[in-house]
C-alpha cells in the first residue's frame, strides 16, 4: 500500500490524515490544537503540526504530502527566512480601515474586481499589508518576503530555508488581493501599493499537481492549497455544485470555468486546486454562533438542536442577526449581533435556539444568491463543516435555502483534499485520482421565504 498524507492547518487546530493513495481509505490520523486569537506566531502552527504528526504515527512511511490551510493569513519573513512578527489571521479585523483606503486608492471597487477579482476587505492579505505599512513601518521595512500559512508550513516541512524555495498555488494565491486567478499572475503594482512603495518577494505559483520539493523524510511535497479549494477537491466538486461549509467561518463556493467579477465585493474571484475557478462568499460568523447560543442557554449542541426543532419556522417572529464578530459579507467589520422581534410569546429557549440557526443560515443563503448573480448554476447544494453535525442546521437548511440539501458523511474534508492532491502529485497524471466518494443524506423541506424576508429587514446592509 502506498501512503500519502494531508495536513489541514485551520484556524483552530492542525489535523493530519494518512490515506491509501489508490483508494483514499483512511489509515490513521492525528490532531493538535492551535492557540486562540486572531494573531498567532507561525511557530505555534509548527508545534501543533509536530504534535499532530506524532499522534498520526509519523510520516516516515508516507510517499507524498500536501498542505491545506486557512487562507489570507499574513506571514512576514526577513531576508534570513525568520518570522518578522506574529501572523495576522483572516479574522483579524484591525485592517478594515486599510482595506477601505486601498479601495479608494485604486479608484473604487470596480478596478479591484477587474484587476484581481477581489475587492479588499479586512480579511484579505493585501489589506493586512497596508495595515502593516502604516501601523508598524519598521516591521514592514524588515519584511523581505510575504507568504500565506500553507506556503510557510510546506516550506517548514522541507530542509530549504532559501526564500526562493517558497511556493504556493493558484487556489491560495487568489485570496491575497495581489494575484489574478483570471490572468494567472501576480500584480506586483498592487502589492507595492499596499506596502507604500516597498518591494517584497512572494512565493512562486506552482501548477496544480506540481512537485515543489521533498520533505525532510524524503516524501514528495505537493503544492498545497487554501482550505476551501482543498475541501472542493475532496468532494470532487464539479460545475453546478455549491458547497456550503459551516466552520469557524461560513463559506459558500462553487466550481466554475468562468472567473468571478463582482465590484460589490460580495463574491471573491478565487481559484480552485485543479486549474478552474472557485467563486466564493465568506461570512465571518458560522459554527461559533451555535457555540455561543448553546453557552448562553446552558445546553450542549444536541439539546440546542432539539430546542430549535421544537420551535416553529420563523421563531415566532424572533430574528437573530449573528454578527458576533463583526461581519465580512456584508462588509461590516464593526457590526455587532442583534435580536429583534422579542415578545412574551417567543421569549423561550426554543425560539432563541431556532432564531440562531435561522439567522446563521440566512446569511449563507444570501451567499448563494450572490453566486447565482455571478452566473453560477445551482445543480445541488452540499452542506459540510463542523456545523453540519447539527441536526437542526441540517433539517432547517433546505427551508432557508429553498432547495434540497445533501450532507456528506462528517469528515475532515480539507485534510482529505490535501491527501488527494498529494496522491495526484505522486501519480503525475493530468487529473486527480478517482477516490470513492462518501455517501450523502438528502434533506428536504418546504421553502420558508418569509424567514429570509424578516432577516433582510433586520440585518444591516453593506456599507
Amino acid at each position: 500500500m502506498t501512503l500519502v498524507a494531508g495536513i489541514d492547518s485551520s484556524t483552530q487546530s492542525c489535523k493530519v490524515l494518512v490515506c491509501d493513495a489508490d483508494t483514499g481509505e483512511l489509515v490513521r490520523k492525528g490532531t493538535a490544537p492551535h492557540p486562540d486569537g486572531t494573531e498567532v506566531h507561525p511557530q505555534e502552527w509548527a508545534r501543533a503540526l509536530d504534535t499532530a504528526i506524532t499522534t498520526a504515527g509519523g510520516l516516515d512511511d508516507v510517499a507524498a504530502v500536501s498542505v491545506g490551510a486557512q487562507q489570507h493569513g499574513m506571514v512576514c519573513l526577513d531576508d534570513s527566512g525568520s518570522v518578522v512578527r506574529p501572523a495576522l489571521l483572516w479574522n483579524d479585523t484591525r485592517s478594515a480601515g486599510a482595506a477601505a483606503q486601498l479601495v479608494e486608492d485604486l479608484g473604487g471597487p470596480d478596478p479591484w474586481a477587474d484587476a484581481v477579482g477581489v475587492v479588499p476587505l479586512a480579511a484579505i492579505t493585501v489589506s493586512k499589508l497596508r495595515w502593516l505599512a502604516d501601523s508598524e513601518p519598521a516591521q514592514a521595512d524588515r519584511t523581505a518576503a510575504v507568504c500565506l500559512p500553507h506556503d510557510w508550513i510546506g516550506w517548514q516541512l522541507t530542509s530549504a530555508r532559501d526564500l526562493d524555495a517558497l511556493a504556493t498555488d493558484r487556489g491560495d494565491a487568489s485570496g491575497t488581493g495581489y494575484f489574478s486567478a483570471a490572468a494567472n499572475a501576480y500584480r506586483p503594482d498592487l502589492l507595492s501599493l499596499a506596502l507604500r512603495g516597498r518591494s517584497v518577494q512572494v512565493p512562486r505559483v506552482a501548477a496544480p499537481s506540481e512537485r515543489i520539493g521533498e520533505t525532510r523524510s524524503g516524501a514528495v511535497l505537493g503544492p498545497g492549497t487554501g482550505d476551501n479549494a482543498a475541501a472542493a477537491l475532496a468532494l470532487d466538486a464539479q460545475e453546478g455544485d455549491v458547497i456550503v461549509s459551516v466552520g469557524t467561518s461560513g463559506v459558500v463556493s462553487a466550481v466554475s470555468d468562468i472567473p468571478a467579477n463582482d465590484p460589490g465585493g460580495f463574491v471573491a474571484g478565487f481559484a480552485d486546486a485543479t486549474g478552474r475557478h472557485l467563486p466564493l462568499v465568506c461570512t465571518l460568523n458560522a459554527a461559533r454562533v451555535l457555540d455561543a447560543t448553546a453557552a448562553l442557554l446552558g445546553v450542549d449542541h444536541e439539546e440546542l438542536s432539539r430546542l430549535a426543532l421544537s420551535a416553529p419556522s420563523g421563531s415566532g417572529g424572533l430574528v437573530m442577526v449573528p454578527y458576533f464578530e463583526g461581519e465580512r459579507t456584508p462588509n461590516r467589520p464593526d457590526a455587532t449581533g442583534s435580536i429583534e422581534g422579542l415578545r412574551l410569546s417567543n421569549s423561550t429557549p426554543a425560539h432563541l435556539a431556532r432564531a440562531a440557526v435561522e439567522g446563521l443560515l440566512c446569511g449563507l443563503a444570501d451567499g448563494i444568491d450572490h453566486l447565482v448573480a455571478q452566473g453560477v448554476a445551482v445543480r445541488r447544494i452540499l452542506l459540510v463543516g463542523g456545523g453540519a453535525r447539527s441536526r437542526a442546521l441540517r433539517e432547517i437548511a433546505p427551508a432557508i435555502f429553498g432547495a434540497p440539501v445533501l450532507v456528506p458523511q462528517p469528515g475532515e474534508y480539507v485534510a482529505v483534499g490535501a491527501c488527494r492532491q498529494a496522491a495526484w502529485t505522486l501519480a503525475g497524471t493530468t487529473q486527480p485520482p478517482k477516490w470513492n466518494q462518501t455517501s450523502t443524506q438528502r434533506y428536504e423541506a418546504d421553502p420558508a421565504p418569509n424567514v429570509r424576508e424578516r432577516y433582510r429587514r433586520s440585518a444591516p446592509v453593506s456599507g
